[in-house]
């Protein structure tokens, strides 16, 4: 026995030193074109996402040998590069090819209302199309809804498309995004912009004072949850250790376009809510997510935070712009958290919540961009102001995106509480020519669908009749559907959305969501198998993705029965 050691031990001693580490290799020319890349940057595990971004922005795809090239410049396993990249639709891994050369992409909106305007038909005439620097696929909702259907071309959103407006953009190579006007930094100081920031910072108005103000106005979270946004400042600010404020500005939900419309008309009075917001709770540093989809959002938003810092209102870094690629998922504050950190966004169990372990393990304060939007005018205008907009007993203003049947869809700012007869007849011109109302999605693809009898219920948070309803508002994004829409159809359109935006961590929500849209493709269903699947999801999926993922089915079997076909 001890002989046989010895010469193992002998034989050990004689091998050869590797000269490489295992695994696969960099190529030298392919390491350095890459590494030239990331000069003048301080690598860190946090921003892997936005390296990927990087990579994809210059050659169209993430193609695998410069992947291998990533891993070593991060010190990170390429198999960690992989999962993270493979994880998010707007990433397209590239294997096993030695020809590297850009691609722009042409994406087709498929969601609900763009199929409603068309969207099949463009995608139909545009696969026709043959071009080895050009590919078209399709995408999910790109917040453009008001302007269906929506073709994106590079970075060029193109509104109320038709297949030859996207032939003449990749002829003309219009790939670059469209900045549009908005109130620029002069303009906003000139009407009394950051005025209110510079008296917090002054003691001029104490943190007391901005309590009271918040929590008499009502002003709830409008990222759909709808929590009050005073006691969440109140609960993060209350904490001794390092805080961090997060912004949340991944509207994927089908349908909503709200925060957009903000940030591309007024972004400071966004931006000095969020400095108010940080300095309330002492934040040590700001992280601003943001949509994929929304690169003039992005420019807009660097070109202001960068004359911020030269103002001299924030320091160098203390905002941070995050870029999301393309996860429904990320929209879920946990799951935010993670993609900031560079991971996938996989969301968190709960307990802890963010407010206590949020991120980088530190107290979070998590605001939608709609909240911080309405920050500065609560504080100069009086908490009575915003209260006193409500109707029905309700508090404050919605911005309700409004999309679909209607004659002017749009981001409608209107009482909380106002009704959808109101928002298509008082704000949207009534119904398109043609059209008679239907039904309506009263808070995006997982607030449900109401029959247009229902139509006098007050549209905000915390409604009985919502809730009885097996509704409910979210992030008030308003789909007004008609006569001419098959609601089998509508149904399948959104549970395929929910198929293909599951993270995939719990199986009720992964396999549910894929089996319900198997059975939605029968043109007859299967009814109970469809509410036993609904059921399970509903109560045994992680987040909230999974729980409403089959709200608009339920809907559709409760209300519209008359539409379905069954076994």
């Amino acid at each position: 026995m001890n002989n046989f050691i010895s010469q193992n031990k002998s034989a050990f001693n004689k091998k050869k030193k590797r000269w490489q580490p295992k695994g696969r290799q960099a190529e030298k020319n392919i390491f350095e074109e890459i590494q030239s890349l990331f000069i003048g940057k301080t690598i860190v595990r946090e921003e892997l996402i936005e390296y990927l971004h990087l990579l994809q922005d210059k050659y169209g795809f993430l193609y695998d040998k410069h992947l291998v090239v990533l891993a070593e410049i991060t010190n990170l396993p390429l198999a960690e590069i992989y999962e993270v990249a493979t994880f998010y639709a707007h990433f397209n891994v590239i294997k096993d090819t030695d020809q590297i050369k850009p691609i722009n992409f042409v994406r087709v909106c498929e969601s609900l209302t763009c199929e409603l305007f068309g969207a099949k038909k463009i995608l139909k005439e545009l696969n026709n199309y043959n071009d080895e620097n050009i590919k078209i696929v399709s995408g999910p909702c790109m917040g453009r809804c008001h302007s269906a259907p929506t073709v994106c071309v590079g970075k060029n959103y193109i509104d109320n498309a038709t297949s030859n407006d996207v032939l003449e953009a990749i002829k003309l190579k219009k790939f670059n995004t469209i900045i549009p006007n908005y109130i620029k930094f002069d303009d906003y100081v000139s009407k009394g912009g950051y005025k209110i920031f510079k008296k917090i910072v002054d003691n001029i108005i104490s943190n007391a004072q901005i309590i009271n103000l918040l929590n008499e106005s009502g002003l709830k979270g409008k990222g759909g949850a709808g929590f009050p946004t005073g006691k969440k400042w109140e609960i993060v600010s209350q904490y001794k250790d390092q805080k961090y404020l997060a912004i949340n500005g991944d509207e994927g939900e089908p349908g909503t376009f709200k925060d957009r419309y903000f940030l591309e008309s007024d972004p400071h009075r966004f931006l000095e809510g969020v400095l108010i917001a940080a300095q309330f709770i002492k934040a040590h540093q700001v992280y601003i997510y943001l949509r994929d989809e929304y690169p003039a959002v992005i420019e807009i938003l660097k070109n202001e935070i960068l004359i911020l810092e030269k103002n001299g209102l924030i320091k160098k870094n203390y905002f941070i712009l995050r870029r999301g690629a393309g996860a429904y998922i990320c929209g879920e504050e946990s799951a935010m958290l993670e993609s900031i950190e560079g991971k996938r966004g996989l969301p968190r169990h709960k307990p802890p919540y963010a407010a206590e372990v949020g991120l980088f393990g530190k107290p979070t304060l998590i605001n939608n961009i709609e909240t911080i939007y309405w920050i500065r005018d609560i504080i100069e205008k009086g908490s009575d102001w915003f209260s006193s907009q409500g109707t029905r007993g309700r508090k404050g203003f919605h911005s309700y995106s409004v999309s679909g049947r209607v004659k002017n869809p749009g981001v409608k700012i209107a009482p909380a509480g106002t009704t959808v007869t109101e928002l298509i007849d008082n704000h949207c011109g009534g119904m398109l020519e043609g059209h008679a109302f239907k039904g309506y999605l009263p808070g995006g693809a997982s607030g449900g669908i109401l029959p247009s009898t229902l139509n006098n219920i007050p549209l905000d948070y915390d409604v009985k009749e919502l809730d009885e309803l097996g509704c409910f508002l979210g992030s008030a994004a308003v789909v007004i559907l008609s006569d001419k829409d098959n609601m089998m159809e509508v149904g399948l359109n959104l549970l395929k959305f929910f198929e293909d935006e599951s993270c995939g961590q719990c199986t009720p929500c992964r396999v549910g969501t894929e089996k319900t849209v198997k059975l939605m493709k029968n043109n007859r269903w299967n009814k109970k198998q469809l509410e036993d699947l609904s059921l399970v999801m509903a109560d045994a999926s992680i987040c909230g993705l999974g729980q409403a993922a089959t709200n608009p089915l339920k809907s559709i079997i409760k209300y519209f029965m008359d539409d379905i076909k069954y076994e």
